[in-house]
């Protein structure tokens, strides 16, 4: 049984939440004013415009361009403007052969540049890994040469003295957690070592200079792993070939390095400057064959094997166009749909008016409340990581009402419950506060969870709209349980709402019978002053609650055993009658 709540201090919830907000406002105050913050959520290409490119893939050997070649180039150069943060980008193929690349706002350079150089794969030998966290900037630096001191002459590719003071010092440094970190690095000589982080950010590698070129790759494949007998061992795995000179590469590479220790008896595979996997050598590899297997999933091992077979088809990238373009569905169109939020808000708080009376108010504050925090989030993640709000985008703040308006429905309609059985209102808001907000909770969680997988799913504006929906989400629990309750709490101790006036929403008359008298069996209903040892008739008036404000000594009753006892009354009465 639900008690009341002990020790909370609404008034004290209510002032955490107003400082966290002036908070992000303050946030959001210094972002504008030394940083390139803005005070408006930013647009993205179907509301501002941008920059529209045209490139058309060249190969750089004989073979045709084809679809699936197209395929894996835009996934790449997607790969590479979203970890610049420039989100809601459209990237679309033209006719089978061209790409278009569309930037919202105005890009910099840098970014212009991510689109137009086309990726370069390489093998090279594992120096040195480590986790892709930055340390101590000197450790392991003395003794080493410099970069001007190196002496190349009798090196071996897997040698440590590739290693001099500046690569050290970067791979000591170098914070592989941050996105960003890849993307500011000049692209390393393949006459020299390198310092790199692997794709997902976990691990960071000294790499010796470039063995074997990907251009080599003659084709790679994934699929489960065969056992010498024709089985499957139920491992998934990438199969890889090379062409002539990259088998010979391939046999030296395996027959130095598989007798080295850990790491160094791994190659690295480095697209765009990353490694997207390093495999230790097991044996040696004659014939330029080779399976690469490890903890996979079916699409982990499909994207290394999409990866490796890029390498094969190294591609360059002829700009044919590259200019502004404007808003595809303009400001009328996002008037017309934050328009149509805003009658749907209108009739939503109408509905609630109507239901809730004057308690109505507090939805409304409520969402107010959910609507400046839905600003200062989506405010700060544009400032952030560069988040632009799409039309897909908008539409997800709007469905947010409906879910934001379901939780104040769910929580109030649990109040009235208890108020019909017998209950005080500050009785009635603890106990319903207990069962609303498992139900909230509950609901809350399912709409997340479909939101993190439609972003993880889906690309382009479909993501805008998981992304928001996501986001309104959070911030409905969060206004429910740092807003709307502490409010609830504190009216419970207003006379207007406890004694039940007529505009408060929580009158008797407008909780119905249910909450006027008591069904006590066999078709009989009894008011609840008759607890109290008082003479009722059902025709008189009868009090909500006991005169001291005590939970009645009748029994209480859930909605579904009161609807079944009304089924009951009503047939046991057509049998008195017959």
């Amino acid at each position: 049984m639900a008690t009341p709540t002990r020790g909370y201090r609404p008034l004290r919830v209510l002032v955490s939440m107003g400082t966290a907000a002036l908070v992000a406002f303050g946030l959001i105050f210094v972002g504008a004013t030394w940083s390139d913050a803005t005070w408006a959520p930013k647009l993205a290409l179907d509301l501002e415009g941008g920059t529209q490119i045209i490139l058309t893939p060249v190969a750089e050997s004989d073979e045709a361009v084809t679809p699936e070649v197209i395929s894996q180039a835009i996934a790449i150069i997607r790969q590479r403007v979203d970890a610049s943060g420039v989100s809601e980008t459209e990237i679309t193929s033209q006719g089978g052969g061209n790409i278009v690349v569309g930037l919202p706002g105005t890009p910099d350079e840098a970014t212009l540049d991510l689109v137009r150089t086309p990726a370069v794969m390489d093998f090279r030998p594992v120096l040195r890994m480590d986790y892709g966290v930055p340390g101590d900037e000197e450790a392991g630096v003395e003794g080493l040469p410099t970069d001007a001191e190196l002496d190349t002459e009798g090196l071996g590719l897997s040698d440590f003295g590739w290693i001099t003071q500046e690569v050290q010092r970067d791979f000591n440094t170098i914070d592989c957690t941050d996105p960003t970190t890849m993307l500011e690095r000049e692209p390393a000589p393949s006459d020299r070592a390198m310092v790199t982080c692997d794709a997902n950010g976990l691990f960071k590698y000294i790499l010796g200079p470039v063995e074997i070129p990907g251009t080599h790759i003659a084709s790679a494949s994934s699929g489960l792993q065969q056992t010498q007998f024709g089985g499957t061992t139920g491992e998934w795995g990438v199969s890889l070939r090379f062409d002539g000179e990259g088998t010979t590469l391939f046999r030296e590479t395996t027959t130095r390095i598989r007798q080295l220790e850990s790491p160094r008896n791994q190659f690295a595979v480095v697209l765009d400057e990353a490694v997207i996997t390093a495999p230790a050598v097991n044996d040696i590899i004659p014939n330029g064959e080779a399976s690469i297997t490890g903890d996979f999933t079916r699409v982990e091992a499909a994207t290394l094997a999409q990866q490796l077979s890029f390498g094969a088809l190294p591609l360059r990238f002829e700009v044919q166009s590259e200019q502004q373009v404007s808003a595809t569905l303009g400001s009328e169109q996002l008037q017309r749909g934050l328009l149509a939020g805003g009658l749907g808000l209108l009739l939503v708080v109408i509905y609630l008016m109507f239901q809730y009376r004057a308690l109505a108010t507090v939805t409304v504050a409520s969402l107010g409340v959910a609507a400046v925090w839905t600003y200062l989030v989506i405010t700060l993640l544009a400032w952030a990581i560069n988040f632009r709000l799409s039309l897909p985008g908008i539409a997800g703040i709007i469905v947010a009402i409906g879910f934001t308006a379901d939780s104040f429905i769910v929580y109030f309609e649990r109040i009235k419950d208890e108020l019909r059985d017998g209950r005080p209102l500050g009785t009635a808001i603890d106990r319903g506060w207990q069962r609303a907000k498992r139900t909230i909770l509950a609901s809350d969680a399912v709409n997340l969870l479909a939101a993190i997988i439609l972003y993880n799913l889906a690309v382009g504006g479909v993501q805008g709209f998981a992304m928001t929906l996501g986001i309104t989400t959070v911030i409905d629990i969060l206004v429910v349980f740092w807003f709307t309750h502490p409010v609830m709490k504190l009216i419970g101790r207003w006379r207007f709402f406890a004694d039940g006036h007529p505009a408060s929403g929580l009158s008797p008359a407008r909780l119905g019978a249910p909450g006027a008298s008591r069904y006590v069996g066999r078709g009989k209903v009894a008011r609840i002053a008759e607890a109290n040892g008082q003479d009722a008739d059902d025709d008189a008036p009868g009090p909500l609650v006991t005169p001291s404000g005590a939970r009645p000594a009748t029994p209480t009753m859930t909605i579904a055993e009161r609807r079944a006892a009304a089924k009951a009354a009503a047939e046991q009465t057509q049998e008195d009658e017959s």
